[in-house]
């Protein structure tokens, strides 16, 4: 059965200036998925008015909620104990997010109760991604 997980949280976007602006986030998981995470922004969030999703590694929030983490075009690092901050790096420009740690870690054991670390079968995904792939071909 496809699972999806999908749980609202609250980020604080931290400026050039220094200020920090609230923005919405959605954190979603698809058991057919099972390695990535999604960091959905509604388009009020975004500088083009357009609604945007940034996937990455599981593992890789799991390993920046706990120590600095990633690199290319995101990483993740505790800030204090109860917040961590994500970097997203894009062609213009980069967005640095706070969130509360307690949030992250809620979501990610949200998402291991779907599918637990080391049981993530990718078979079935990459057969549906080839598939769509070669499916005129």
């Amino acid at each position: 059965m496809d699972i999806t997980l999908q749980q609202p949280a609250r980020a604080r976007l931290i400026t050039a200036e220094q200020r920090d602006v609230p923005v919405p986030v959605t954190l979603r998981y698809l058991s057919t998925d099972p390695l990535a995470v999604h960091f959905d922004f509604p388009p009020e969030a975004c500088l083009d008015g357009e609604a945007l999703s940034w996937t990455f590694a599981r593992a890789l929030l799991e390993e920046g909620v706990r120590g600095p983490a990633g690199s290319g075009d995101v990483h993740i690092w505790p800030c204090g104990r109860a917040r961590t901050v994500l970097e997203f790096h894009a062609p213009p420009g980069l967005a640095l997010l706070r969130f509360d740690t307690a949030a992250l870690r809620r979501f990610l054991l949200r998402t291991y109760a779907v599918v637990a670390a080391g049981h993530e079968d990718v078979g079935d995904a990459v057969d549906r991604g080839l598939s769509s792939l070669f499916d005129g071909v």
